[in-house]
């Protein structure tokens, strides 16, 4: 059975993408919950590595992810991770470029990690150094940027093991920074009042709709995607990956 082709990526998207998918290859989860799934572009591409299931609060995102994930296989809940039903547990809970829209994230991280199987992992990303917080931040609902030990720090006060954080994107995507906080400015006068209300659109900002274009920034993208391998303590992006221990067993 031929597939369809998975929705395009973003540049950085397609970026951090090389990375996530070597660490899934890596961990082989039997399932996988990924929340704040936006447009469903990765979450295509997880659906068609275990059982997926995905969790995304805006209505608009939800109702083009739903559709794409489900002909791969997988599973849209409408809400966040309090939508998910009671007992479900899972290997992986990933959440890509979430994190930092949430005011108490300490907070929330730690109503995400019971979603977790005992020995399971969750696997993040998050913008990265707090300096280079611009109009792009702003725009989209962005709380702050994250240190690799801040990242580091919260996964481990969570009660997460086995944390590791690596940065992704050196160097493309300093210039693709650089385009989306110009892209941004242009507009200031536009955004919404709220922070809640910039984050629900912050998934379709700026993500392209066509299979040629995809294609395009694939093909741009791929040495790119090589390259950041020799930089990972470099970049303005941020990927942890955190094993959840299961109960203490008695000597």
């Amino acid at each position: 059975m031929r597939l369809e082709p998975a929705p395009p990526l973003p540049p950085r998207a397609r970026l951090r993408w090389t990375v996530v998918r070597s660490l899934v290859a890596r961990l082989r989860p039997a399932t996988i919950l990924e929340l704040g799934c936006g447009l469903g572009a990765v979450g295509v591409r997880l659906a068609r590595t275990a059982t997926y299931v995905a969790a995304e609060p805006d209505a608009r995102s939800y109702s083009v992810a739903k559709p794409r994930i489900a002909a791969a296989g997988g599973e849209v809940i409408h809400g966040d991770h309090t939508a998910v039903p009671d007992g479900r547990r899972f290997d992986l809970v990933a959440a890509f470029e979430v994190l930092e829209h949430i005011e108490h994230d300490a907070e929330v991280l730690a109503q995400w990690l019971p979603l977790v199987k005992p020995d399971g992992h969750v696997l993040l990303s998050v913008p990265a150094d707090p300096r280079l917080f611009g109009p792009h931040d702003a725009l989209v609902g962005h709380y702050r940027r994250y240190t690799a030990e801040d990242l580091r720090r919260l996964l481990t006060d969570a009660g997460a093991v086995d944390v590791q954080v690596r940065h992704y994107g050196w160097p493309l995507a300093y210039l693709l920074e650089h385009v989306r906080n110009g892209a941004a400015r242009r507009r200031e006068g536009t955004a919404a009042d709220t922070a809640a209300e910039r984050t629900a659109g912050s998934g379709r900002f700026l993500q392209p709709r066509s299979a040629v274009l995809g294609h395009a920034i694939r093909v741009a993208v791929m040495p790119f995607g090589v390259l950041q391998r020799l930089r990972p303590g470099t970049g303005p992006g941020l990927i942890a990956l955190a094993r959840i221990p299961g109960p203490a067993t008695g000597g």
